[in-house]
């Protein structure tokens, strides 16, 4: 899948797609410098990395949708979705130094306006964002139990997409020892083996009591 075809499947405008374009260029620029993404996907970058983000755009929907980004690394999902639907309010979170910077840099060459946060997703004060309906959103990042920990401070309203692979079911039987989830799977429109999971509901067993009460 090249440009052109990630751009006609996902109705990408003109205009995003001169931002795709100097993202996709930047992102190999910066890759002999620093490990953005595995080496071994470079080859199918637009398939494996740009489109596999843009599908969450079915799920998000249209409009001024607040959208927050855990552990955003090369910008994965979230600054491609910003870089693509600029209506969208990205903030996108990130330790690593390096890497936030990189994500300052494409934002900056791109014009657009994202909020860039360099810090661990847990250190991130959640209450901006709580009752602003935000989809919380996540890629190649932690397991599923680790990642609805992260996530769940910023979930009083919204809800998550979480793209996982194959072992998708393993990560929700184990997820759900400590957690109770309403979720959908989603199958990827990319990548057979994987999945987005829309976490509608999350809480942590013991917001319960004690089990059997």
């Amino acid at each position: 899948m090249n440009s052109e075809e990630v751009f006609r499947r996902f109705d990408v405008s003109r205009e995003s797609q001169a931002r795709l374009k100097l993202y996709a260029d930047l992102l190999l620029k910066w890759q002999a410098q620093i490990n953005l993404v595995g080496a071994d996907t470079i080859p199918f970058l637009w398939k494996r990395h740009i489109a596999d983000s843009l599908q969450l755009r079915t799920y998000i929907g249209t409009g001024e949708k607040t959208v927050v980004d855990l552990g955003s690394g090369a910008g994965l999902p979230g600054l491609v979705l910003a870089l693509a639907f600029p209506e969208y309010r990205v903030t996108l979170i990130e330790s690593n130094g390096k890497k936030a910077a990189f994500l300052k840099e494409a934002a900056r060459r791109s014009e657009i306006s994202v909020q860039i946060i360099q810090s661990r997703a847990e250190h991130v004060d959640s209450e901006p964002f709580r009752h602003a309906d935000p989809v919380i959103i996540s890629r190649a990042v932690a397991p599923l139990y680790r990642l609805l920990g992260l996530a769940a401070p910023f979930l009083q309203t919204g809800r998550a997409l979480f793209h996982k692979g194959q072992d998708a079911g393993a990560e929700l039987t184990e997820a759900m020892k400590s957690w109770r989830i309403i979720y959908i799977r989603h199958p990827s429109v990319i990548d057979s083996r994987g999945v987005i999971l829309e976490i509608l509901e999350v809480r942590h067993i013991d917001e319960y009591g004690p089990r059997g009460s």
